[in-house]
């Protein structure tokens, strides 16, 4: 071969890794009551980065799903196929309980540990997520209506993905979607004009149009329509009891920026059959619960999504050379590589400490219950925010090596604006919190209490605690009030997050943590950290295993 065709500089291949090999994660998870699991997780975190399993994640990118309206003949099938790929991934998902086991499993941290198997799982492919965590998210919508319950809960709660159009109590395991979102209303949910007319035998016929409707062949979902005592929540198979078809109408497929491997579709319903979860007339109330738990699959996701961009950044710049030195050992990019890791820490602490929050909330502790709520509509805010800067920052490290698809680096890319439009982009999930404050007793305390636990240990933490303390006092006023709540959601999530670390978090990154995101000595972009900075400690904490 022609010398001028030998390859050199260039890192070795990132396969056969593990997603588990990260301290900062299991630190976490143990602290919060969640170490018998960690066997577990080492196997999950290694099967996420076997060469199989990434090869699996690049196919069902690479070949998207397609919709099939009708058959040769013409008849009406409304069918979505998917890549064998997109099937393995969400057989070891489910195997894996990752969709619902924790409200089965009666160990303590059980939330906690399926929170922290997604993270794993998430930074293998993350579009098949989204169904895993819709089928999470309804079980406990499902707990307003016990009979409906006790019919569905424990299939969608089985470890068997059983795929197929078949009358839902009859299959072995189901997936749940969700179908709110219409084209006038967007996160509005109560301007919908879907309508729901009772039948007389405790169902009713759904007729309307839903705009965006992920997973559209998921068995069974959860979806609002106007019935005549008002907005409600009602459960609707694809395959009704008698095995005929429920008329959903798939009308086309969404082409979307990222997320490709998984199906969102347009659905009309003609007059399709549900069932009412909870009370006519209050659906919304009905919901809140599901799109809490789904907002927490967001923020887990957005953190997994900052570990999988640090891991390809550190890989590559610990194999690449430039003016003499590897790029891990120069000073600005070291720079970049610590910043990078401390938002991916941050992320990462926050999202198991909310995950450890509804294991408490449901075991009955009322002030975990309302910490949950508030800190979860701030960091669905500001940590899903963070994900698509982080996320270019990381491409960035690799240059136009990360610019090509067969990095990986443009789907992560791509998914990562996902995480905050989903369940209410920033404004909604701004105004969310200003409701959470509102509504939810306790909460503003709640939220105080869990920060002063860090109270004198850094003068800048204290400084900002105090700023935010004056933010929360200029909610009387509801226009102030609006103006405000971006601000105030950075803010209680960069505090809840300094909070962790410094009482838990290794000193290099709660220092820069601080500094930077805190206390101001920080520019506009990853890198930009205070020069005192112990970037080299930072680094090395975020290196996985044999990188080095």
């Amino acid at each position: 071969m022609s010398p001028t065709h030998e390859v050199l500089n260039q890192p070795p291949p990132l396969t056969d890794f593990s997603t588990a090999d990260e301290v900062a994660l299991f630190e976490a998870v143990h602290r919060e009551g969640g170490g018998w699991a960690e066997p577990e997780l080492r196997a999950l975190g290694a099967r996420a980065g076997s060469a199989e399993v990434r090869e699996w994640a690049r196919q069902a990118e690479a070949y998207p799903p397609v919709l099939h309206t009708h058959d040769r003949y013409g008849h009406r099938v409304d069918e979505v196929e998917f890549h064998p790929a997109w099937h393995h991934l969400m057989t070891e998902a489910v195997a894996s309980g990752q969709h619902a086991a924790a409200w089965t499993d009666r160990r303590p941290g059980a939330h906690l540990v399926r929170a922290a198997k997604f993270y794993l799982w998430a930074q293998a492919e993350p579009g098949h997520g989204c169904p895993i965590s819709m089928t999470y998210a309804a079980i406990p919508a499902l707990r307003a209506e016990p009979e409906l319950s006790a019919a569905y809960g424990p299939l969608l709660a089985s470890t068997t993905y059983d795929f197929g159009l078949r009358p839902p109590l009859g299959k072995r395991g189901l997936i749940a979607g969700m179908s709110m979102t219409e084209k006038q209303g967007g996160s509005d949910v109560r301007q919908g004009t879907t309508t729901a007319t009772p039948t007389g035998d405790g169902t009713y016929v759904i007729t309307g149009h839903k705009w965006f409707t992920s997973a559209p062949m998921s068995d069974v979902f959860l979806t609002l329509a106007q019935a005549p005592e008002g907005l409600t929540c009602f459960l609707l198979p694809r395959v009704l009891p008698d095995g005929s078809r429920n008329p959903l109408r798939l009308q086309r497929l969404k082409d979307k920026l990222g997320n490709r491997s998984n199906a969102s579709a347009e659905i009309e319903y003609e007059q399709a059959v549900g069932w009412p979860v909870g009370e006519p007339g209050r659906g919304v109330r009905t919901i809140v619960e599901m799109v809490n738990v789904t907002r927490l699959d967001c923020v887990i996701a957005s953190a997994a999504g900052m570990r999988s961009g640090l891991r390809q950044a550190v890989h590559h710049a610990a194999h690449r050379r430039a003016f003499g030195a590897e790029l891990i050992d120069q000073p600005l990019m070291r720079h970049v590589l610590a910043d990078l890791a401390i938002e991916s820490e941050a992320a990462t602490v926050l999202a198991m400490r909310l995950a450890a929050a509804l294991d408490r909330a449901e075991a009955g502790d009322e002030r975990e219950g309302a910490l949950r709520r508030v800190g979860l509509a701030a960091s669905k805010y500001w940590v899903c925010k963070r994900g698509s800067g982080h996320a270019a920052e990381a491409l960035e490290c690799l240059g136009g090596n990360g610019y090509v698809e067969e990095s990986g680096m443009p789907r992560l890319y791509r998914e990562a604006p996902l995480l905050s439009i989903w369940e209410g982009s920033g404004n909604v999930a701004a105004l969310d919190l200003l409701r959470a404050l509102a509504k939810t007793p306790g909460a503003a305390d709640a939220f105080l209490a869990e920060v002063d636990a860090a109270a004198g240990a850094d003068a800048r933490l204290d400084a900002a605690v105090t700023r935010v303390r004056g933010l929360l006092g200029q909610l009387t006023d509801p226009a102030r009030a609006q103006v405000l709540a971006r601000r105030l959601a950075e803010q209680m999530t960069l505090v809840l997050q300094g909070a962790l670390l410094v009482r838990h978090g290794d000193p290099a990154v709660a220092d820069a943590f601080c500094a930077s995101r805190l206390d101001g000595d920080w520019g506009n972009a990853f890198g930009t950290l205070p020069p005192g900075a112990d970037t080299r400690a930072i680094v090395e904490r975020a290196l996985p295993k044999g990188v080095r």
